[in-house]
């Protein structure tokens, strides 16, 4: 799995965004079971993820109202399937309004540059 952490910082909540190959939703709840685990990041408040799968697209906000949506519309708008993205948020105590969408949109960017 590949990590990207401490990658945006606004008001306290910090970002991370992983992600691995992946064919299914029940690999994918391991693979994000797996990052959890991870001493820094069971401490997080929040594991918002999206796979597009050819027979149909699966996400989960984890709390994050709308986050796996917009993860979602990213891998299909580049195309990428079967291809795990989680975005990881330690909330900082400040509400960002819709400024948590942008940093989930760039999280993404980060992570897909960082494929090549």
């Amino acid at each position: 799995m590949l990590v990207l952490d401490k990658i945006i910082s606004d008001r306290g909540s910090r970002y991370a965004v992983s992600g691995a190959p992946c064919g299914s939703e029940e690999e994918a709840k391991a693979l994000v079971a797996e990052l959890k685990r991870r001493k820094r990041f069971a401490k997080a408040t929040h594991h918002s993820w999206a796979l597009l799968l050819p027979e149909a697209p699966v996400k989960n906000d984890d709390g994050e109202s709308g986050a796996g949506a917009v993860i979602l519309r990213i891998l299909e708008r580049e195309g990428l399937e079967r291809h795990l993205v989680v975005v990881t948020r330690w909330y900082g105590g400040k509400h960002l309004g819709g400024d948590r969408f942008r940093h989930v949109q760039e999280a993404v960017r980060q992570y897909l540059a960082a494929l090549g």
